[in-house]
């Protein structure tokens, strides 16, 4: 017996049911039958940390309207879900609740009862956004959902490691790395937000060692002095020929440092003279290697200057500065300040100013893994779309450095290499050591812990069993699209393209359907600090799932930034309000015994409708054909609306 709709529409009533009807019956499942043609998509994961956001509602509904399109068409379609444990936020968060609790720091308990706890929160909090996923009606196979820190995929990524170490592609070495003083970690170049901030030019005199004469430099960061080991000039300016090889008497330390020569130095820019300091610049490091300059870090992990500082030490980078400018003038060496606004590099998970420190990290060797990650996006084998992401895309790529991928904590992949107490060898590798294969004696592992990226990286493998050689994997691999925001191409994208290229052999995906951000009604980036955020749960409770992602989808153009009008949550909702009344009429006018009639049957109006729905789908077809989903539901909607409610319902009435 037919079950009349009500009169009312009302999705609250109605949505979770019809979900778990779904999800009951098994109908988010690929088939067994491996004589179909696959079709597949990985999840971007969220944050075991996260909510779901507008960034969350609209990627995942474009994900949802390719996957069941593809079901429909009779493809054997998987969507693969997951969640990522999201090394620094993630400790973030528990390391707070351990200090608002109970008053103790994570070095108070130890790493073991701490990750303890991480585990106990993830357990508690980290399925809660994979309820809100199912809310949004996303129709993922939940029996292939997959964590980054489950045992498998940590396997995965130990075996990575270990391949890379042992092919010379992954190495320990002292360099500059960005460091975050808030989060306390080394980061990589794709975490650094640049923003441009007023700050001066501060002219110092460096005097030459027994003589009147003073060399007169100009820095961004006066603190840095404290670490220099000498001054720079080009070896072909004129001015300063006859000083290279001397000595200079560093300011306020005493320290005495060499005048060298090197094509660093750029003549026409503000003296002509550069302070090289070796442990806090990338290219004073490269300088001081290429003239064996002693590297002298000053600070500490949080950013106060450290016992290399003289009576400097304990005080903050910003008061050191201060104190620092006002002993120089004091004693005659500040020479002038002139305003200069400069970009300077944020952490991109706290907004806290990094600093650049040498510091001895692991890093992934770049330059050969992006070879063939750069070809098969030049070759067309890897297409994004709209195309001139591709651009961005191969300019980072192109001008990469290596990758700094260790991370000071304790959440996270640890890293698999093991020092030995007695004979000092170090030793990678997949299984846990307790002993030294070299002597026997005692080992300790790395503390630190991968960057949460480099698991991510493996995510279109992993998650379907690699590197064991399984169904799925042979089956469902390369994956199909993937979707994802501009703002990951360089911190995901490029890292799974040439993961994907390096550890089996062929690309993870053939399209990469890139989407712009959420903002609020005015154009901003939603915030917490702007207090401009929007729920949407909120959005779905008051309108309903579907009203939500209409309204997404019909704002979208792939790769544009889009404006959140709440506004056309209700045109929405007013729309399937519009479409549940008409399939309502339609359900009490068929009758229990309703058969449909023969074609040459049909009535004039029947006919007019079916062309019209039959130019709709050629047109629908190919508008999904070229991701253009924006498009292809706006004349869904005009086609409900106008033809078949104003006009053929009408006409049957």
């Amino acid at each position: 017996m037919r079950k009349e709709l009500e009169k009312t529409y009302s999705p609250a009533s109605f949505e979770d049911r019809i979900y778990k009807m779904w999800e009951d019956g098994g109908y988010f499942k690929p088939s067994d039958d491996r004589t179909k043609t696959p079709f597949s998509i990985v999840i971007p994961p969220p944050n075991v940390t996260g909510q779901l956001h507008m960034g969350h509602a609209l990627n995942n509904t474009l994900q949802d309207i390719l996957i069941r399109t593809k079901r429909m068409q009779g493809y054997n379609a998987l969507w693969i879900p997951g969640t990522d444990h999201a090394g620094i936020a993630t400790q973030i968060k528990v390391e707070a609740v351990l200090r608002q609790e109970k008053g103790l720091t994570r070095h108070d308990i130890g790493r073991e009862e701490f990750l303890k706890l991480v585990w106990d929160w993830k357990e508690k909090y980290g399925s809660r956004i994979i309820s809100q996923l199912k809310k949004l009606g996303s129709s993922c196979d939940w029996e292939h959902e997959c964590f980054t820190m489950n045992e498998n995929l940590s396997d995965a990524v130990r075996k990575t490691f270990v391949s890379l170490y042992n092919k010379g592609l992954i190495y320990r070495g002292l360099r500059i790395i960005n460091w975050c003083p808030s989060c306390a970690t080394a980061l990589s170049d794709a975490e650094i937000e640049h923003k441009e901030l007023e700050g001066a030019f501060w002219h110092i005199a460096y005097p030459v060692k027994d003589s009147d004469e003073r060399l007169i430099i100009a820095t961004t960061r006066p603190e840095t002095l404290l670490g220099d080991t000498a001054v720079a000039v080009h070896p072909d300016d004129e001015r300063y020929r006859h000083l290279v090889g001397k000595t200079l008497i560093l300011p306020l330390v005493g320290r005495e440092i060499p005048v060298i020569a090197d094509e660093y130095v750029d003549r026409e820019f503000g003296t002509g003279c550069v302070k090289i300091t070796p442990a806090h610049d990338p290219n004073d490091f490269e300088v001081g290697q290429r003239h064996n300059l002693e590297v002298i870090n000053i600070f500490d992990d949080k950013a106060a200057v450290n016992e290399n500082g003289g009576k400097y030490q304990g005080m903050d980078r910003y008061v050191a500065r201060k104190a620092i400018v006002a002993d120089l003038e004091e004693q005659g060496f500040l020479i002038k300040i002139v305003k200069h606004a400069h970009n300077v590099g944020h952490c991109y998970r706290c907004g806290n100013v990094v600093e650049p420190i040498a510091s001895k990290q692991w890093f992934v060797r770049m330059k050969p893994l992006a070879a063939p990650a750069i070809d098969v996006v030049k070759r067309g084998e890897i297409r994004f779309i709209p195309e001139r992401f591709s651009k961005n895309y191969l300019n980072w790529m192109e001008n990469i450095h290596d990758w700094c991928v260790s991370r000071q904590l304790w959440w996270g992949h640890r890293i698999p290499a093991f020092y030995c107490d007695t004979c000092g060898e170090m030793t990678v590798s997949e299984e846990v050591l307790t002993t030294c294969p070299h002597c026997g004696g005692k080992v300790h592992q790395d503390e630190d812990v991968l960057d949460t990226w480099f698991s991510s990286a493996l995510w279109p493998f992993e998650t379907l069993g690699w590197p064991e050689k399984t169904p799925d994997l042979d089956y469902f691999y390369p994956t199909d699209v993937l979707v994802t925001g501009y703002d990951i191409i360089f911190f995901w994208v490029a890292r799974m393209i040439f993961s994907g290229c390096e550890h089996t052999g062929r690309t993870p995906f053939h399209t990469v359907l890139i989407h712009g951000l959420v903002r609020d009604d005015k154009g901003r980036k939603m915030s917490k600090s702007l207090g401009n955020g929007i729920d949407p749960l909120e959005m779905i409770d008051q309108y309903g799932c579907d009203a939500l992602r209409m309204n997404m989808v019909t704002s979208n153009s792939p790769g544009n930034d889009m404006r959140f009008y709440v506004e056309r949550c209700e045109a929405m909702r007013n729309f399937a309000n519009k479409l549940w009344n008409a399939s309502r009429y339609v359900m009490m006018n068929l009758g229990e015994n309703f058969v449909p009639g023969l074609p040459e049957n049909l009535e004039i109006a029947d006919k007019w409708v079916l062309s019209k729905l039959n130019t709709l789908i050629s047109e629908v077809t190919e508008n999904m054909e070229h991701y253009e989903l924006g498009i292809a539901v706006q004349k869904i909607y005009d086609f409900i609306w106008d033809t078949y409610c104003d006009w053929y319902i009408e006409l049957t009435k």
